[in-house]
């Protein structure tokens, strides 16, 4: 797939793709895509995986397209190619091998560090290098700047990049970053890592991404809602009664306990990813498709959710986290959160969002879950059986039920939980789902900011937040144990069923088998 008349006809698809997508992207002109943090697991296990997904889709041409790893670690172009090679081999490539090495022989790799001028010199004089050699014209060529990295480093890194890596953009050329979340710890840590970065770079130039926003499902989430008729009347506060976003992962930290034990699962999880998923559920219809349109109905939601209270919280932390040896004996820091938040507007006033995660839990998944409120005059005295709802796996197994009562076959009049099932797995067969990553870094490189975070949606997010993470960092607020392999806390279920949320008991979906 690496090479052939496929690709040639991606390629094509290419070229007028990106145009659509900005019209300043140029006709000519070399695209370099510089890795920044390129030894570290995030490039080896994410980045460089989707950008050889991209190169076997034909969507980055190896004519025009060369790609830079950077980072302190003193190793060759051969070293890097040899870590990340174990990480492309998958059963999406039709000669893994032969396009496994033809995409190592695109990477080259330069040593500097972050924030000293004779790694980005070099780093410049590289990238100018293959821009010559591929004749392209001073200020056509592209350079996507990924930072791979901890944000600590952000500010030097970008001043670097300003100083030293620009491109001309007078004839169409562009600079474009990629930063990575977290974006800071609290509003007053994220607004000032925003100033240090916009101080070098225009908004347009600067794409935050948060890989929940390139999910599959979540990107059929506009769809869903405003391209079908039968769902405009139903969602709103005289239907549904309330609507989850979860997220559940069935191992702990691993590894990670000192990197997550300074942030949680609040930072880590809800805060960016379920929010994210909560303004695509709640955002009123954008004017257009235009990426400033959406970001401006997202906003809106933000701008839209009460203060939250303290009362309709609930924190856990799963027992053993502390005998990690990087977390501290006394952490007070939650690997499981409920938290409910309220939308004062005309469309949800009194439908609470309750937003979930947590880890080492009792299932892996991700999912929207809309309960509809009961059905009035209730003739078939099946309440007790459950709710309507409107579930939407993001992970694993991605799908889209409704759930529903029907009546039991046979001679009886008995009624039954089951299901209008899409089941991505079944309806799409040999259709290959791309990853988060792969679409929002061809996003980068059309200029499309759709499914990115804005600065001052960014903002609205962390002040939703941190009043509550202050006073978890300041010991006001604990967290409860809860078993590893079980459901989190009970009085997390608790809070959801105050809350409006009625579980539905001897009912499971059951993904449909090919």
């Amino acid at each position: 797939m690496g090479s052939g008349k496929w690709c040639l006809q991606k390629r094509d698809s290419f070229r007028s793709d990106s145009l659509s997508g900005n019209e300043n992207v140029p006709e000519t002109g070399c695209l370099s895509i510089i890795v920044l943090g390129a030894s570290g697991d995030l490039a080896k296990k994410k980045t460089f995986p989707a950008l050889f997904n991209l190169y076997c889709q034909g969507f980055l041409p190896p004519d025009e397209v060369h790609i830079f790893g950077y980072a302190r670690t003193k190793i060759s172009d051969d070293d890097l190619r040899n870590r990340i090679r174990g990480y492309l081999v998958n059963d999406r490539s039709a000669s893994p091998s032969e396009d496994v090495s033809k995409f190592l022989q695109l990477i080259q790799y330069v040593s500097g560090s972050y924030d000293g001028a004779e790694g980005f010199q070099l780093l410049d004089k590289e990238i100018t290098k293959h821009e010559i050699s591929k004749s392209s014209q001073e200020g056509s060529s592209r350079r996507l700047f990924y930072l791979a990295l901890p944000p600590s480093v952000y500010p030097s890194v970008c001043r670097m990049i300003r100083k030293y890596c620009m491109n001309k953009s007078d004839l169409g050329g562009w600079t474009r970053i990629v930063v990575e979340k977290p974006f800071g710890k609290d509003l007053d840590s994220a607004e000032q890592l925003s100033s240090q970065i916009g101080e070098l770079f225009d908004e347009p130039q600067i794409y935050r991404i948060d890989h929940y926003l390139g999910k599959e499902l979540v990107q059929n989430l506009l769809v869903l809602r405003f391209a079908n008729r039968f769902f405009l009347p139903l969602w709103n506060r005289d239907n549904i009664d309330n609507v989850q976003i979860v997220f559940r992962e069935d191992f702990g930290t691993e590894g990670r306990g000192g990197y997550f034990d300074e942030y949680g699962i609040i930072r880590d999880i809800i805060q960016n990813h379920l929010l994210q998923v909560l303004c695509l559920v709640a955002m009123e219809k954008p004017v257009s498709l235009k990426p400033e349109h959406i970001r401006d109905e997202k906003v809106k939601v933000l701008q839209s959710v009460l203060p939250i209270k303290d009362e309709e919280v609930v924190l856990g932390q799963y027992e053993g986290y502390r005998d990690d040896p990087t977390v501290p004996n006394h952490s007070n820091t939650p690997t499981f959160a409920t938290v409910i938040l309220r939308i004062h507007n005309e469309r949800w006033e009194g439908v609470p969002f309750i937003l979930k995660a947590g880890k080492a839990l009792n299932s892996r998944k991700a999912e929207i879950r809309v309960q509809f409120k009961d059905v009035p005059g209730d003739i078939f005295k099946c309440q007790k059986q459950g709710r309507n709802e409107f579930v939407i796996r993001l992970q694993p197994s991605e799908a889209m039920y409704m759930k529903l009562t029907v009546k039991q076959p046979g001679l009886d009049m008995s009624t039954v939980q089951s299901e209008l099932d899409l089941s991505y797995r079944q309806r799409y067969q040999g259709v290959t789902i791309p990853e988060a990553y792969e679409r929002l870094i061809l996003d980068t490189i059309r200029g499309d900011q759709q499914h990115f975070v804005r600065r001052d949606e960014l903002k609205a997010a962390w002040e939703i937040f941190t009043p509550l993470l202050h006073r978890i960092d300041n010991g006001e607020m604990k967290p409860i144990p809860y078993r590893t392999g079980s459901r989190g806390p009970a009085e997390a279920d608790e809070l959801s069923a105050k809350a409006g949320y009625v579980q539905t008991h001897g009912y499971i979906w059951i993904p449909p088998t090919l």
